[in-house]
C-alpha cells in the first residue's frame, strides 16, 4: 500500500524579473538587444548572402545606442543593444548588420540588436 502523494502548488511569481545588464551584469535575457542566443547567431550564420556591410556614425556607450550608414544605399539604421555593442564600436568603424535575425557583428564579435 502506498501513501498518497500530496500536490504543492507551485510559488505565484512576484514582480516581473529583470535582466542582470540593468544592474551593470551579465545580460541574462535573451530578448531583442540583450544576450545573442546561439540559434540567432547559427542561423545568421548560415544565411551569409543577408549581411550588409555598415559605419558607425554615433556609439554611445551610456544608452546602448548605436547609429550605422549602410554602404551599398546609405541608409541610416538606429540600433540598440544592452549588451555592450557600443562600447566595442567607434566612429567610423565597419560593421556588418543581418536584419533579418538582428545581429550586429562588429569585428568578431557578434550582438543581439533591435532597431530602434
Amino acid at each position: 500500500m502506498s501513501s498518497p502523494r500530496f500536490h504543492t502548488p507551485p510559488a505565484p511569481a512576484r514582480g516581473r524579473a529583470i535582466c542582470m545588464c540593468a544592474t551593470g551584469g551579465v545580460c541574462s535575457s535573451f530578448a531583442p538587444g540583450h544576450a545573442l542566443h546561439l540559434i540567432q547567431a547559427r542561423l545568421a550564420s548560415a544565411t551569409p548572402s543577408e549581411w550588409t556591410d555598415a559605419v558607425v556614425e554615433v556609439a554611445d556607450p551610456e544608452s546602448g545606442q548605436l547609429t550605422v550608414r549602410t554602404l551599398d544605399e546609405g541608409i541610416v539604421v538606429e540600433l540598440w543593444n544592452a549588451s555592450g555593442a557600443a562600447t566595442e564600436a567607434e566612429v567610423g568603424y565597419p560593421v556588418a548588420l543581418h536584419s533579418r535575425y538582428g545581429v550586429l557583428a562588429i569585428g568578431p564579435r557578434r550582438f543581439n540588436c533591435v532597431v530602434v
